[in-house]
């Protein structure tokens, strides 16, 4: 998805750019992009997006920190031991982001 969504937009970027249109075709797609990025829907599908992502990501650290922490030296597996036990509270966010 994430590689779609770049692919579009830079075929957006190629087009403006290249695009003997001028400045009304810009300021058309300038408009679009906006009225597609205050859509409520958007929105929606996109914070819950950012959320499962944290949710899945946050169970991926969890998960890899336990299988390689035999495995790395003793000052590193402190520090993942010590991230792991901070993210065990009441729905912590690990990646320091907000959910606004």
């Amino acid at each position: 998805m994430r590689y779609r969504l770049t692919f579009i937009a830079g075929l957006a970027l190629g087009y403006v750019l290249g695009t003997r249109a001028g400045r009304e075709r810009y300021e058309k797609l300038k408009k679009t992009a906006r009225e597609i990025a205050q859509n409520p829907a958007v929105r929606n599908t996109a914070e819950s997006a950012a959320q499962q992502t944290r949710s899945v990501a946050g169970k991926a650290f969890h998960s890899v920190s336990e299988k390689v922490e035999s495995k790395v030296p003793d000052s590193v597996a402190d520090r993942v031991r010590s991230l792991r036990e901070r993210g065990t509270g009441a729905e912590d966010d690990d990646w320091g982001t907000s959910n606004t």
